[in-house]
């Protein structure tokens, strides 16, 4: 029986092409990331399957690759639940290992930390354009900063990132997850009701307005609740500064500070970024995580349809460690769907040196060999690329294949002379 040649459902094999676009993309993250202070670090792919249980990945935690427990601790006839089986896990995202990390390396660490992860995570998902059960993350991090400043570098850094891409036009939307809060508690919603508030309130750019009134209603929220709440949205769309309306609105149930920290922000990242994206304050912005305790954000790409990547500020997971909570800001790319874009456009990675394939005929004596080793070595340190391969029968054909991976100039070397 022949073995299978695909991959399994979820997973992908990345031909060459692809994957010197990515190397490309790795290469531009990590040196411009570099240039804003953050720092390489990597976590283990596997994570004790408590901590990925902690009830700070939101839907993820459903869609946990769990690990069955290894050699005399799997005892499957004596099992009696899937506690006596698994105890790992595969990692759903980067944010849960980083403050594990961080929590047991925190003595050796600076302060605050700016840390830079790139890594495969695995959730048991349903496979669907841009989105796959194993997929490269790239996040930055700050822990130990607990003003915007660390917010101001994150949003910065990311969308500097995406202009050396290429990438233009998009918008980084922004909310406060204390903002959101406020507007609950100003329409009259109990606190213990405030997640699924958001869960319907998160559907607002599918169904609309009249939407999210509908299902709030059907949910059993009383109706002066949910009008009071609406108005506020209306109220937003209609000022001339969304921001300053809110504040003035919720100026009794907002934490002192909340507004003009924010408002600091925003006017912090306009002075200083280019014109290539828009930073857009954004009410019905939820995302899933539960751990995010303060300023949110998503890259909402045109091109994709959709979010390209997001993060925001959770200063609460530390202390699920350590006891002592410390402040933590993050942003995440979306490699995957960064990488699908760059592919749908054509993209090319821009060219350093010339590609350059040597072709030796086959029998080639082993002086003429060597000549050809020395003079392919020579052009490297000259920042050429040069394949040296051995000629196929069907020169044409293979010259055509070369071609089409970017090799522009080819040396053919042969047992009585040497051609060019």
């Amino acid at each position: 029986m022949a073995l299978n040649k695909k991959p399994v459902t979820g997973m992908k094999d990345i031909l060459p092409e692809e994957m010197e676009i990515r190397d490309y993309v790795i290469g531009v993250i990590k040196e411009t990331y570099g240039n804003f202070g953050f720092t390489s670090i990597e976590t283990p792919c596997v994570e004790n399957l408590a901590n990925l249980n902690c009830k700070a990945g939101g839907e993820n935690e459903k869609l946990i690759f769990k690990i069955l427990k290894r050699g005399e601790k799997l005892r499957l006839a004596e099992a009696k639940g899937e506690e006596d089986l698994v105890d790992g896990g595969l990692r759903y995202d980067l944010t849960v290992p980083l403050v594990r990390y961080y929590a047991a390396h925190v003595s050796e660490l600076p302060s605050p930390f700016k840390a830079l992860q790139m890594g495969n995570v695995w959730r048991a998902d349903r496979p669907q354009r841009g989105r796959y059960r194993q997929f490269m993350q790239c996040d930055i991090d700050i822990l130990g900063e607990a003003s915007n400043l660390a917010e101001i570098e994150l949003i910065l850094a990311a969308t500097t990132t995406l202009g050396r891409l290429g990438f233009k036009d998009f918008n980084i939307r922004i909310n406060d997850r204390q903002i959101l809060k406020a507007m609950a508690a100003y329409s009259g919603f109990a606190m213990e009701d405030y997640d699924q508030v958001f869960i319907i309130l998160d559907k607002m750019d599918k169904i609309g307005m009249e939407g999210v009134e509908k299902e709030l209603l059907e949910a059993g929220f009383p109706k002066e609740s949910v009008e009071n709440y609406l108005a506020l949205f209306e109220g937003m769309e209609k000022a001339d500064d969304a921001i300053a309306y809110i504040a003035e609105k919720l100026s009794d149930v907002l934490p002192e500070g909340v507004m003009e920290s924010f408002q600091e922000m925003i006017d912090s990242v306009e002075a200083a970024k280019g014109d290539f994206f828009k930073l857009v304050f954004d009410p019905t912005l939820v995302r899933g995580m539960s751990y995010y305790t303060g300023t949110i954000f998503e890259i909402d790409m045109p091109q994709f349809g959709g979010s390209c990547g997001g993060g925001g500020r959770y200063d609460k997971m530390v202390g699920k460690f350590t006891g002592n909570d410390v402040p933590a800001c993050g942003f995440s790319i979306g490699f995957e769907r960064i990488i699908l874009l760059l592919l749908e456009s054509g993209f090319k990675v821009p060219k350093v040196g010339k590609k350059i394939a040597y072709l030796m005929e086959k029998g080639l004596p082993a002086e003429k060999l060597r000549e050809v080793m020395a003079k392919a070595q020579a052009e490297r340190e000259l920042g050429n690329q040069i394949l040296v391969a051995r000629m196929n029968k069907n020169k044409k054909f293979q010259k055509e294949q070369l071609s089409a991976q970017g090799y522009e100039e080819f040396c053919e070397f042969y047992k009585e002379e040497l051609k060019r």
